[in-house]
């Protein structure tokens, strides 16, 4: 999913930025514990970020955090080689879920638990649903640092107010309302196909709705033909209904969504709807910001799916960035005291909430509704606080070489170019790789 992060470099590389970080310090500043920080966030969250750590450093003279910044693509193979080298920084980031899974798995992850069981202002500070992509076996291995990013429907009032349509509340709605557009030469949905992770969204929900997070959890278990349980041939049957019934553009899988091409044809009104993450919100205000500032764009959580044995309230998406310590850390406990006096607290939680970021920690609301765009934030803190399952992104949730066949199989499966049952059966090869 969008924001996936993850720079090729060698191990030299590697070794020479862990040894100018160190050398960095002054003098007077010897005795400091230095404690490495790896993140790839850029702009207005990377701002935010450094004042955390600036006011970090000046109140704990003892401990000196030094944040180093890479590029989202390229980030993931660069903490894989510097795990496999035993040289990770002291902190790194991540989204927890499957990667991470893989490198506690090797034993290069600090467990986290003892140090959050005894601080009980610490391990309340964090929404429950939020906890779940970096706790393993009741065991917690990261801490979230950025704002919830779930995934639902952003739609043109404009163009739902013209044609009468009502926003759907479950599935059946959803396919009338396609069907008024469609009529009315609109494009119901507007899908960025080419860039293969916009179609996961509808699989996740489908899947969910139909047969409860257990259906998705026995693939995570690595259970025999995972993919064959009834709810993933159902949902893949019901996305290929949406192709066949024409509700995304013709040549949605040559459109991509990281240029915008997708979102513009919502805030152009030619499309109604799209199925994006929150931070589809950023995308219209760059790109078309009257549309915002006229009250044009709206948004609604996932149709439920009648007679489905998922609760309607979960959700997927992007839970949050999470912070992990290096089990090779040198100074674990410096790097845990970062995490639980500067990460999420005070100034920090406004901070995020100042750039338009809903930070997934508990008793905010009234800040969210007097910052600016309120109702926005509200909506999304609302959805996380109540969701009794958020799903992480399953490309994130996967293994790499899981991931990427589902994204493959995907972009068959909307092409139809694959059946369900062709999807679930590829896709059970792949199980435990």
């Amino acid at each position: 999913m969008k924001k996936s992060l993850w720079m090729s470099a060698g191990a030299t590389a590697l070794l020479s930025a862990s040894v100018l970080a160190g050398c960095n310090l002054s003098a007077g500043a010897a005795q400091k514990v230095n404690i490495t920080l790896w993140d790839i966030q850029t702009g207005q969250v990377q701002q935010v970020i450094k004042q955390m750590i600036d006011r970090f450093n000046q109140s704990h003279p003892d401990i000196h955090v030094q944040p180093q910044w890479f590029q989202n693509g390229p980030y993931k193979q660069k903490i894989l080689i510097a795990m496999g080298a035993h040289n990770p920084p002291d902190i790194f980031m991540g989204w927890g879920g499957g990667i991470l899974k893989s490198y506690i798995d090797a034993g290069d992850v600090y467990d986290l638990t003892s140090d959050i069981n005894k601080d009980p202002q610490w391990k309340n500070r964090f929404l429950p649903s939020v906890m779940k992509p970096v706790t393993f076996n009741g065991h917690i291995y990261g801490v979230p640092y950025t704002g919830v990013q779930p995934v639902y429907f952003f739609y043109n009032k404009q163009l739902f107010q013209k044609y009468h349509v009502a926003i759907p509340k479950t599935w059946n709605q959803l396919l009338n309302a396609i069907k008024v557009f469609n009529k009315n030469g609109v494009i119901p949905i507007t899908l960025g196909g080419k860039d293969l992770w916009p179609n996961l969204m509808y699989e996740e929900y489908l899947v969910d709705r139909i047969g409860g997070p257990e259906a998705f959890n026995a693939v995570l278990a690595g259970k025999k033909n995972a993919w064959s349980n009834p709810a993933f041939i159902k949902a893949n049957t019901m996305i290929q209904q949406l192709v066949k019934m024409k509700a995304f553009e013709p040549g949605f899988s040559s459109v991509s969504y990281d240029n915008a091409a997708s979102t513009s044809l919502l805030f152009t009104g030619r499309a109604a709807m799209e199925l994006m993450g929150s931070w589809e919100f950023n995308t219209v205000y760059s790109n078309n910001k009257a549309m915002i500032d006229q009250g044009n764009l709206g948004w609604f959580p996932f149709p439920s799916v009648p007679g489905g044995k998922g609760n309607p309230n979960d959700i997927a998406g992007n839970p949050s960035g999470y912070y992990s310590i290096s089990k090779a850390s040198k100074n674990p406990q410096a790097a845990v005291t970062f995490l639980r006096d500067a990460v999420l607290t005070g100034q920090n939680v406004k901070d995020w909430i100042n750039i338009g970021n809903v930070p997934p920690v508990k008793g905010i609301e009234k800040d969210l509704k007097q910052a600016k765009f309120g109702d926005f934030l509200t909506f999304n803190y609302d959805l996380v606080k109540n969701a009794p399952n958020f799903q992480m992104s399953w490309d994130q949730a996967l293994s790499p070489a899981q991931a990427q066949e589902l994204l493959t199989d995907l972009g068959k499966l909307f092409l139809l170019q694959m059946t369900p049952q062709q999807f679930s059966a590829d896709m059970n090869k792949y199980i435990g790789k």
